[in-house]
């Protein structure tokens, strides 16, 4: 019986110590993650708007109304994450900058910042978060040295639109992109997430934050 005791002291002992390890570990490492996302976040921010120097949340913002508007266009797999006001040195507001999570990848979720200026044309996309296939959907990415320029340029300039994917190498139509050859699946991922965000946008940003 004594022994018994013994070794079960033992145990919560060791789970103890582990506990309280795991949560020091978790404490020294959740700030760095924390200030790296916010690093990524703000970087994505100016490469979409290179011009905007201040980025305000829009007044009133809500994640879930802007989100169950995207889903009510018909895009259940996007979470619109934020909205902000771009403006440049001289305080011009430039456009707006949008923050969405992507559902439906290959490799799962995938979160990007995009651009969209005064006129109602998107500037560009940058991601921040993606998990997808090395030399395949990756090539979405913007700073990846493999990254496919062409499909990420045809996101510049684009106005509200529901635009949809077609293969690699097909003649390329009005309102359809061309996917990354082997990642159709992340590439049309990236394009839902557009229209989402586009159908944001001229819900409730076009002409004005409403």
């Amino acid at each position: 019986m004594n022994k018994m005791v013994h070794d079960a002291l033992i145990l919560t002992l060791i789970t103890l110590v582990s506990g309280c390890a795991l949560g020091v570990a978790h404490e020294v490492t959740e700030k760095p993650i924390e200030n790296a996302q916010a690093e990524a976040t703000k970087k994505a921010y100016q490469e979409v708007m290179p011009e905007g120097k201040t980025f305000t949340e829009v007044k009133g913002f809500d994640s879930d109304q802007a989100t169950s508007i995207a889903k009510k266009a018909g895009f259940a797999n996007d979470t619109i994450n934020d909205a902000l006001v771009a403006k440049n040195a001289s305080g011009k507001e430039i456009g707006y900058v949008l923050t969405i999570t992507a559902g439906g990848g290959y490799g799962g979720d995938i979160t990007f910042s995009m651009g969209i200026s005064s006129e109602g044309k998107m500037t560009t996309y940058s991601i921040t978060s993606i998990s997808e296939t090395a030399g395949l959907g990756m090539k979405a990415k913007t700073d990846d040295p493999s990254s496919k320029k062409d499909f990420v340029d045809q996101f510049k300039g684009l106005a509200s639109g529901n635009y949809s994917v077609v293969k690699n190498g097909t003649t390329v139509k009005e309102n359809e992109i061309e996917g990354i050859s082997g990642a159709t699946i992340t590439s049309r991922a990236m394009t839902n997430g557009v229209d989402a965000g586009f159908a944001y946008y001229e819900s409730q940003l076009k002409g004005g934050a409403k």
